[in-house]
């Protein structure tokens, strides 16, 4: 799961937004919601031509694609969450295309103890709504993505590609590309 510029500075810190300290805290007791985003592009006829994976720098220092992913702040309906990382990391004009009841894929639970699940994360318990979300508009990597590619569903799920995600990411990937009948 990706988290990135989760603590903004004090002055700017959102309501709702914990101090690390705290959130550290809380992620060690309790399981926190999140969501998990595949950005895709669609044809006319509604079917999914490409996806779009984020690549970053992982705090390991390691270079790895991703999903737009986020937590659920307190108080946030989860498609007003949706909007909010899709514009966080694909930018402000992505132009999302979420319907006004939107219904997960799959739920996706991460473990901080591998293995657990296909979904790993180490800092945490943490449980997302995985969705398919057409993006009609100009994408562009924002925060700490160094770079944004639009794959055709099959390089997305290719070998060469899911080595590159971490967590669990590429396992969601592929279900989420079943899902839209783009993958057996």
């Amino acid at each position: 799961m990706t988290e990135t510029a989760d603590f903004p500075p004090d002055p700017e810190r959102p309501a709702g937004w914990l101090p690390p300290d705290e959130i550290s805290r809380i992620r060690a007791q309790i399981p926190i919601l999140y969501v998990d985003a595949v950005p895709v592009r669609v044809d006319d006829s509604g079917d999914v031509v490409a996806v779009g994976l984020l690549l970053r720098v992982t705090p390991e220092g390691v270079m790895s694609r991703a999903l737009v992913s986020g937590r659920v702040m307190y108080h946030e309906r989860v498609r007003d969450a949706l909007l909010r990382h899709i514009e966080k990391d694909l930018g402000p004009v992505a132009l999302p295309m979420i319907p006004s009841s939107p219904q997960p894929f799959t739920v996706a639970e991460y473990f901080p103890t591998p293995g657990v699940t296909g979904y790993h994360d180490p800092r945490q318990h943490a449980v997302s709504l995985a969705y398919v979300v057409p993006v009609a508009g100009d994408c562009r990597p924002q925060q700490d993505a160094i770079d944004l590619a639009w794959l055709t569903p099959e390089e997305a799920c290719a070998e060469q590609v899911q080595v590159e995600m971490n967590g669990g990411q590429g396992l969601l990937l592929r279900q989420a590309m079943a899902w839209v009948g783009r993958m057996a």
